[in-house]
C-alpha cells in the first residue's frame, strides 16, 4: 500500500472575506485527481475556519494553523484543540518555522503540542527544517532529527501524523531545495523514523515538502521517491494550488 499524495495550502496571516471566498470558488470548480489519488488540506487564518468550511467541497479538508499545548482555559488570545473539534476541524499545521523562529516555539512545545491535539482527535501537519546558517554549517540532519525527536518521544502513535520538511532558507525567499536535496533530507527523516520509530511507521509516514513550491516544480520534486506531497504558501493563494494539486499523479506509475 502506497503513501498517498497530501497537498496542503498554508494562507498563512492573509485573505479578506472576499479574497477568501475567490480562493475557494476557485478549488470548488477545479478539476483535481480523485480522493484516492490525493489529500487535500487548506489552511486558512483561524477567523476564516468556518466559513471555509461551510463553503469548501466535500473532497478537500480544511487545517487550523496552530493550537494551544493543552485544554483550554485562562490562555487570551490561544485557540484551543477543543474548540477546532467542536467546530469539526479535522487537522492541525503545528511546528511551523515561522512560530519556531518569531515565537520562540521550541522543540519541546511543538512536541506537547503535537501529543495534545492527538490526543484530542486532531490530525497533525508536524512541520520541521533547518535555517541557512544551519545548512551551511553542516547540521541539517541533526537540526531536524532533533526536532523529530522531540515529536516522537511525545506521542504513541504516527498514524494521524503529516511530516512536513520546511528549509527555513526556502520558505517565502523564491529559493527552494533541488529534488535531490529535498530527497536527501527526506529519506534522511525516514532513515530516523525506521531507526527509531519503526519501520512500519517510516514506510507509512506521509513526509511533504514545503519551500516556494510553485506550478512551475512541483512536478520535479513530486517524482522523488520519499517526497509525499507539500505544504505550500504563497502559491496556495493562487490559481496555481490547483497544477500542485494534480503533480500528485507522477505518483501512480510507480
Amino acid at each position: 500500500m502506497g503513501r498517498k499524495f497530501f497537498v496542503g495550502g498554508n494562507w498563512k496571516c492573509n485573505g479578506t472575506t472576499a479574497e477568501v471566498k475567490k480562493i475557494v470558488t476557485t478549488l470548488n470548480e477545479a478539476e483535481v485527481p480523485s480522493e484516492d489519488i490525493v489529500e487535500v488540506v487548506v489552511s486558512p487564518p483561524f477567523v476564516f475556519l468556518a466559513f471555509v468550511k461551510s463553503l469548501l467541497r466535500s473532497d478537500f479538508h480544511v487545517a487550523a494553523q496552530n493550537c494551544w499545548v493543552r485544554k483550554g482555559g485562562a490562555f487570551t488570545g490561544e485557540v484551543s484543540a477543543e474548540m477546532l473539534v467542536n467546530l469539526g476541524i479535522p487537522w492541525v499545521i503545528l511546528g511551523h518555522s515561522e512560530r519556531r523562529l518569531i515565537l520562540n516555539e521550541s522543540n519541546e512545545f511543538v512536541g506537547d503540542k503535537v501529543a495534545y491535539a492527538l490526543s484530542q482527535g486532531l490530525k497533525v501537519i508536524a512541520c520541521v527544517g533547518e535555517t541557512l546558517e544551519q545548512r551551511e554549517s553542516g547540521s541539517t540532519v541533526a537540526v531536524v532529527a532533533a526536532q523529530t525527536k522531540a515529536i516522537a518521544e511525545k506521542v504513541s502513535s504516527w498514524e494521524n501524523i503529516v511530516l512536513a520538511y520546511e528549509p527555513v532558507w526556502a520558505i517565502g525567499t523564491g529559493k527552494v531545495a533541488s529534488p535531490a536535496q529535498a530527497q536527501e533530507v527526506h529519506f534522511e527523516l525516514r532513515k530516523w523514523l525506521q531507526d527509531n520509530v519503526g519501520a512500519e511507521v517510516a514506510a507509512s509516514t506521509r513526509i511533504i515538502y514545503g519551500g516556494s513550491v510553485n506550478g512551475a516544480n512541483c512536478k520535479e520534486l513530486a517524482t522523488q521517491p520519499d517526497v509525499d506531497g507539500f505544504l505550500v504558501g504563497g502559491a496556495s493563494l493562487k490559481p496555481e494550488f490547483i497544477d500542485i494539486i494534480k503533480s500528485a499523479t507522477v505518483k501512480k506509475n510507480d
